[in-house]
């Protein structure tokens, strides 16, 4: 018999009040069980099996809304493994999720990663709609210009080519004569026919940069507060702890930490680099989740994991990518005229010639002279 309350009324199982107490636990039922059990294989090295039921229920419902929705989940690389593997439809750097999102035949976006990802994927695919879980997911390095300052600097500068990094706002795009990511920004700064420069807004992306060209570079004293951490020390103890050990690090990364690392590259270039290393261990010393999603793919490399969070890439949880789609919330929005700058930007770089595998950095490379602005 069913219990009732005191009134007569049906009383509410133990699961329905926990249920009631925290929206996020839902039942982990026989559907959900045979819709996720191939998922766990991906992810059970980061998620224990007493995690995983109320994981697989809120990742069953949020596949569940992408098709309802004909929805697609942008991954950046530095997600944790759950959205990553499980919750994610197009997964890579900032800049490919923006290029697939925009070939892709989605109404909605969901943009698992930083505001600037999301305000990109909005440039390049304009009559979709963006979401974003968390709208205070920012990036300390995005967040160190904005577009009136590369308007002043275009005006203490006249006639020097500006190039922005992906990882800016809109209005940084739309002021500058195109982009670059980190994979293709040596490539981008010699396509200019310039004696100089100035690359905006990662001081250290611009001094490997330097260490690269005959272009003399100008920067910004801008920086990412995860890549800006790493020393040289910490190689060596790495190193030392180790023996062995390969390093991969990103140039954002200081140039003296490019220079002590058996390989330096994009995110992209990082994980293509060690899928075919033939390394046995290896440290990726970057944003923590990326060695967790990169050790699905090579199960057969130890990945030692000294690495630092980004606080506002963990601002995106699978709870608040459910919200999104559940209220369609924190719609990203952009004005048509930066929509129309910023696009012009990134185009302008998608219009060279696309390499047959992403850029590195190398480590033998020597420091040059780089100055920064200022405004």
């Amino acid at each position: 018999m069913d219990r009732l309350n005191w009134d007569g009324t049906p009383a509410s199982t133990d699961a329905e009040t926990a249920q009631a107490s925290n929206p996020y636990l839902l039942p982990y039922t026989d559907e959900v069980k045979a819709a996720t059990d191939h998922l766990y294989e991906r992810v059970k090295h980061v998620v224990t099996p007493m995690e995983w039921p109320q994981k697989a229920a809120l990742i069953h419902a949020i596949n569940t809304l992408k098709a309802e929705k004909n929805a697609v989940i942008l991954a950046h690389n530095y997600m944790t493994a759950d959205i990553f593997h499980c919750v994610g439809d197009l997964m890579g750097d900032s800049l490919a999720l923006a290029r697939m999102a925009a070939e892709s035949d989605a109404d909605v976006i969901v943009q698992a990663g930083v505001h600037f990802m999301a305000e990109t994927a909005k440039v390049l695919a304009p009559e979709k709609t963006v979401l974003i879980p968390d709208m205070e997911a920012g990036c300390s390095l995005a967040s160190s210009i904005t577009g009136e300052d590369v308007r002043r600097i275009k005006a203490a500068y006249p006639g020097v080519p500006v190039v922005t990094y992906v990882n800016t706002s809109a209005d940084v795009k739309a002021e500058c004569d195109m982009c670059c990511t980190s994979s293709n920004a040596v490539q981008v700064v010699e396509s200019l026919n310039s004696d100089t420069v100035i690359l905006l807004p990662d001081q250290y992306l611009a001094k490997n940069v330097a260490a690269q060209t005959d272009v003399k570079i100008l920067t910004w004293a801008g920086s990412c507060e995860v890549h800006e951490q790493f020393t040289t020390e910490d190689v060596q103890d790495l190193r030392d702890a180790h023996p062995g050990v390969v390093i991969i690090t990103h140039p954002e990364s200081p140039l003296e930490v490019v220079q002590a690392a058996d390989f330096a590259g994009s995110t992209a270039a990082m994980a293509d680099w060690a899928r075919n290393s033939g390394a046995k261990k290896a440290v990726l010393l970057t944003e923590c989740s990326m060695s967790d999603n990169v050790a699905v793919e090579v199960p057969e490399i130890e990945f030692i994991r000294p690495c630092n969070l980004c606080p506002h890439m963990k601002k995106i949880t699978l709870e608040n990518i459910y919200d999104a789609l559940r209220f369609d919330q924190h719609e990203v929005h952009v004005d048509a005229d930066v929509i129309e700058g910023a696009r012009a930007s990134v185009q302008a770089m998608l219009d060279l010639p696309k390499p047959a595998a992403p850029a590195s950095f190398d480590p033998a490379c020597q420091e040059k002279p780089v100055d920064i602005v200022t405004v």
